[in-house]
């Protein structure tokens, strides 16, 4: 399990031959991974511990207030996914102006240097650090000769000819495109929410009681219907999910519905995580409360079919 440090000051002792990445990491994709995947040969070859330097809150929501895109992973979802890629060492180091403006020279002297000791780093073929962004990878290179650590550079990670990048993954999650964010992602994309109070309708009109999501996450797929896999207590059942104004009932506020097939009782209060596997169609508005339900039916109709294709793919595979 990682150790998860939240300021550089609680760094109290050395690290043990430090390798290190740094990086926003939002989303903890394919090409972050392969990042990871770097940090961890070195560390076990030099007998060292892999450490990975994210930051909270996101450098782009400190610079730029209410203009920056919504995040794929809030933080406490990315911690938990870079400890499950198996990191030895996390520090979420709280970004402010303060700093955002330490030259590169002094960020690497005094921060890489200073306070984690590191032996060798990993960072992306595009990676630039410091004050505006002025320190460069051959900046990083020629300091890495100075003081003597080693510098290696991870090349653009591609699947299906698509380069993988955050920007990417925001952009066909919110076209609904869940197939290919997760070809990016390397897992099925996910929000998170407490259920809170709903109006009611769906066990009461349509037969399908819904848990009414309170949303963590930022980044929320196109409107529609989807089939889910939903995580109650860290068990996992499948559902539906309906994003959007559900139209059929008119002036109604923004929301994320749930209906999780084959479970009963009270989810008031939990919080719960929705994986989205695929999206059935576009949201839209019946002539009825009957016509409603009746196309609810057919969806969980068509979602088992999912649900079961699903598996019978994940059985050839163990078999395979």
């Amino acid at each position: 399990m990682s150790i998860i440090y939240n300021n550089l000051n609680d760094l109290k002792t050395p690290l043990k031959n430090p390798v290190l990445t740094i990086g926003n990491f939002d989303g903890v994709h394919r090409g972050h991974l392969a990042l990871f995947d770097k940090v961890k040969e070195i560390a076990h070859n030099i007998d060292g511990q892999s450490v990975v330097m994210t930051f909270d809150p996101h450098p782009i929501k400190v610079m730029k207030p209410g203009f920056h895109p919504p995040l794929i992973t809030p933080t406490e979802q990315k911690l938990k996914l870079i400890q499950a890629a198996g990191i030895d060492i996390i520090l979420c180091v709280p970004f402010t102006k303060e700093f955002a403006s330490i030259p590169p020279e002094d960020f690497v002297t005094d921060i890489l240097l200073g306070k984690i000791g590191i032996r060798e780093i990993v960072v992306g073929y595009d990676y630039s650090f410091g004050y505006k962004r002025q320190g460069t990878i051959d900046l990083l290179k020629t300091m890495g000769e100075r003081y003597d650590f080693k510098v290696h550079i991870i090349r653009q990670i591609s699947v299906d000819g698509r380069i993988v990048s955050s920007t990417a993954i925001r952009k066909l999650v919110q076209e609904g495109d869940l197939d290919g964010a997760k070809k990016l992602l390397n897992r099925d994309y996910q929000v998170c929410g407490v259920v809170v109070k709903g109006k009611n309708r769906g066990a009461r009109l349509l037969g399908y009681p819904t848990a009414n999501l309170k949303l963590v996450d930022e980044l929320v797929p196109k409107f529609g219907v989807y089939a889910v896999r939903v995580v109650i207590d860290e068990k996992e059942y499948n559902g539906l999910t309906n994003i959007g104004y559900n139209p059929t009932f008119g002036n109604n506020a923004f929301s994320v519905e749930t209906y999780v097939l084959d479970f009963s009782g009270d989810l008031l209060g939990k919080t719960i995580t929705v994986k989205f596997i695929k999206r059935l169609r576009d949201e839209k508005t019946f002539n009825s409360i009957e016509e409603l339900a009746e196309q609810i039916g057919k969806d969980i109709v068509v979602a088992r079919e999912i649900f079961k294709q699903e598996e019978e793919k994940k059985t050839n595979l163990c078999k395979s």
